[in-house]
C-alpha cells in the first residue's frame, strides 16, 4: 500500500517539464534537491521531521527522476543556474537547499551564483575534486569510454544499485518503482551526461568555493565506498564557512540514517534562521 506523503506536481521551467512535491505552506523554505540514481522520493523517509516547521519543496533536477532533461542542462554549473530558474519559478525568493550526491554540487555552483538567494546550504556524499578517487560504481561512470551498455541495460542497472546500495534498508515498492521507472530506457545512460563533465566541472568548482560565504554544512558518510570521505574534506578545507559532520552509513546517508541526517538538517536550518546574520567567513569554523 502507498502511503507516502508526496503528491507529485509538474511545473514547466525553461521549457522542460521539471516534477516537484511540497509540505504546508509556512514563513521558512527550503528546497530539496533529488539525489541519483534515485527521485524526490530519497527525501520520504525524514519529509515529516523536515516538514513540521518549514516549507518544504523536493524536485528532480532536469535530466533526473522524473523531470525532463537536455544535453545543455547536465552538468553542475547549468544544475546550478537552473537551480535559480526553479525558484522563480515557484515563487521562491530565499530557501535553505539540501543537495546530497548530485545536488552537492549544483548546490554550491547556486550559491557562488546567488549568495543572496540561499540561508544556508547542506551538502555531502557528492565528488568535489577531480583530483580525488571515486568509488565504483560511480568512478566506471565517470570514465567508461564507451556508454552503449548502459544505454542498453538500464533497468539491470537500476535493479542492481538498489540491491548493493541498499541491502539493509526498507523502501517502499512505490519508491523502488519509480527509481526504476525514472531511468527507464535511454534516460539512465542520458542522465551520466552530468557526472562524466565531472573532470573539467569539478576544477571549475574548486576554484569557486573560496569565494562561497553561505553557510555550509558537509554531512560525510562514514563507510561511504562510492563518494569517499576525502571528497567532504576537500570541501571542508576550502569553504569559509562550513562544517564537516560525519554519520554512520553508508553512501545514501539520507535513506539508510534518516533520522541522523534530518537532526543535522535541521540543526543548520535552526542556526541559520532567515534574518540572522551567519555569513561571515570562518563563523562555523
Amino acid at each position: 500500500m502507498n502511503t507516502s506523503p508526496f503528491n507529485p506536481k509538474t511545473i514547466t521551467v525553461d521549457g522542460l517539464a521539471v516534477r516537484y512535491a511540497e509540505s504546508e505552506q509556512r514563513d521558512t523554505h527550503a528546497l530539496l534537491l533529488s539525489p541519483w540514481p534515485e527521485s524526490l522520493y530519497a527525501f520520504e523517509p525524514m519529509w515529516a521531521e523536515l516538514a513540521a516547521s518549514v516549507h518544504v519543496v523536493a524536485v528532480d533536477l532536469p535530466g533526473f527522476g522524473r523531470s525532463e532533461g537536455r544535453p545543455d542542462v547536465l552538468t553542475p554549473r547549468a544544475a546550478g543556474a537552473f537551480v535559480l530558474r526553479i525558484l522563480d519559478a515557484l515563487g521562491l525568493d530565499t530557501v535553505h537547499v539540501v543537495g546530497p550526491d548530485v545536488g552537492t554540487s549544483a548546490s554550491l555552483f547556486a550559491a557562488a551564483r546567488r549568495p543572496d538567494r540561499f540561508h544556508s546550504v547542506v551538502i555531502g556524499g557528492g565528488a568535489a575534486s577531480a583530483h580525488l578517487d571515486l568509488g565504483e560504481p560511480l568512478a566506471s561512470w565517470v570514465s567508461d569510454a564507451d556508454i552503449s551498455w548502459y544505454e542498453q541495460n538500464a533497468r539491470q542497472i537500476m535493479q542492481m544499485t538498489l540491491e548493493n546500495i541498499f541491502p539493509a534498508t526498507p523502501l517502499g515498492e512505490h519508491v523502488r518503482e519509480d527509481y526504476v521507472a525514472s531511468y527507464d530506457g535511454r534516460r539512465f545512460a542520458e542522465s551520466m551526461r552530468y557526472v562524466r563533465t565531472y573532470p573539467t566541472e569539478l576544477k571549475a568548482l574548486e576554484q569557486a568555493l573560496p569565494m562561497i560565504q553561505t553557510p555550509v554544512r558537509i554531512i560525510a558518510p562514514e563507510r561511504d565506498q562510492v563518494v569517499p570521505r576525502a571528497h567532504g574534506e576537500f570541501l571542508a578545507a576550502r569553504l569559509p564557512n562550513s562544517t564537516l559532520d560525519v554519520v554512520d552509513a553508508g553512501h545514501f546517508a539520507w535513506e539508510e540514517a534518516p533520522k541522523a541526517y534530518a537532526s543535522l538538517v535541521l540543526d543548520w536550518w535552526e542556526r541559520h534562521q532567515p534574518g540572522d546574520n551567519n555569513h561571515a567567513i570562518g563563523t562555523e569554523r
